[in-house]
């Protein structure tokens, strides 16, 4: 599925979280999006808000901003942990990570 079709023409709501219990810490995540994806003092990644708050409860969720679609759905495809999963909030379905169709 390409960037456009995940977007769409109406550019579809999504949204990213990280399954802490499968990341690695390799920090990839954060090199392509550093405004969405931080490393914390235990070592691991974790989304943050769009007011730059690390989100560290289980699950926890935050928003793609459109502009950084592309690096966001970089980081899912190359984590080796296979941790990031991005998902539209319509039906949250996953559209990239280890759970995309």
């Amino acid at each position: 599925m390409s960037v456009q079709q995940v977007a769409g023409a109406d550019g579809e709501e999504l949204e990213v979280w990280i399954d802490q219990d499968l990341c690695t810490g390799d920090g990839i995540c954060a090199q392509y999006a550093p405004e969405v994806f931080e490393l914390d003092i235990d070592g691991l990644a974790y989304v943050k808000s769009a007011d730059d708050e690390l989100l560290q409860g289980t699950g926890a969720t935050t928003p793609v901003p459109l502009p950084l679609l592309t690096d966001v759905i970089d980081s899912a495809k190359e984590c080796p942990g296979e941790c990031i999963h991005v998902r539209r909030v319509s039906d949250r379905a996953e559209v990239f990570g280890p759970d995309a169709e």
